[in-house]
């Protein structure tokens, strides 16, 4: 699964036009939800916290219509808490996001 920073780019335009410094603003804000609920994910030792940082995860990519991130967080929701395969998926997926576009 590739992760696209221009389809995080392109979302964040087609809500607020080309202004681009809100764009980056947006962007920064978007890469700190998404690695704090990463972060959350790493820490979970049980269930409950680790499905809830996934769902919420997985809302914020919805929000900007981010579809492999959002399978990625389903895979996350249904896996065990601290799965490190799952966690390595996730961090590299937001690498590739934070990528400039």
């Amino acid at each position: 699964m590739s992760y696209d920073p221009g389809a995080l780019h392109a979302a964040l335009a087609a809500a607020v036009g080309e202004d681009s410094a809100l764009i980056a603003d947006l962007r920064i804000a978007f890469l700190e939800s998404a690695t704090r609920q990463v972060d959350l994910l790493g820490r979970a030792r049980c269930d409950a916290n680790w499905e809830l940082a996934a769902w919420r995860l997985k809302g914020l990519a919805a929000s900007f219509g981010l579809t492999a991130l959002m399978a990625l967080a389903d895979e996350a929701a249904a896996a065990a808490p601290g799965d490190p395969r799952v966690l390595r998926r996730l961090h590299a997926a937001l690498a590739g996001l934070d990528q400039t576009s």
